[in-house]
């Protein structure tokens, strides 16, 4: 199964993966799953470091280098259409990063994995 996981998800696997739901770490630790992180939360994580909201332990970098070995992350771009697909979502959420997240779930047929319940009001499957 393809896994995206949520911003929130990518910090807590890699720095307090206690934070996770038990369904959560299931998911992440089944070696038949691919994980992939959104290249949106790279550009949300970024951006909250520069604006002091977002301390990690090393620089992001790293942080990301040492989660593609050990969890075999692998990086989901945005496309066009997945730019495009924000036209026909409500506005359950109004997060960017979020809905960006939510049209690329629904497009390459991944199931989220994230602790926001908004994001259970759009047709997507979300684990927690």
């Amino acid at each position: 199964m393809k896994i995206l996981l949520d911003t929130h998800v990518f910090i807590w696997l890699d720095s307090q993966p206690e934070k996770l739901s038990t369904k959560a770490i299931a998911a992440c630790e089944d070696t038949s799953n691919q994980l992939y992180l959104s290249m949106a939360s790279l550009w949300e994580m970024q951006i909250k470091i520069q604006l002091g909201k977002l301390k990690l332990k090393v620089p992001l970098e790293d942080m990301l280098a040492v989660q593609q070995q050990e969890n075999g992350i692998n990086i989901l771009n945005f496309s066009q259409a997945h730019i495009y697909h924000l036209q026909a979502l409500p506005f359950h959420h109004n997060d960017p990063f979020d809905r960006i997240i939510i049209a690329q779930s629904m497009l390459e047929n991944m199931q989220l994995v994230s602790v926001d319940q908004k994001l259970s009001a759009y047709d997507i499957p979300v684990l927690w």
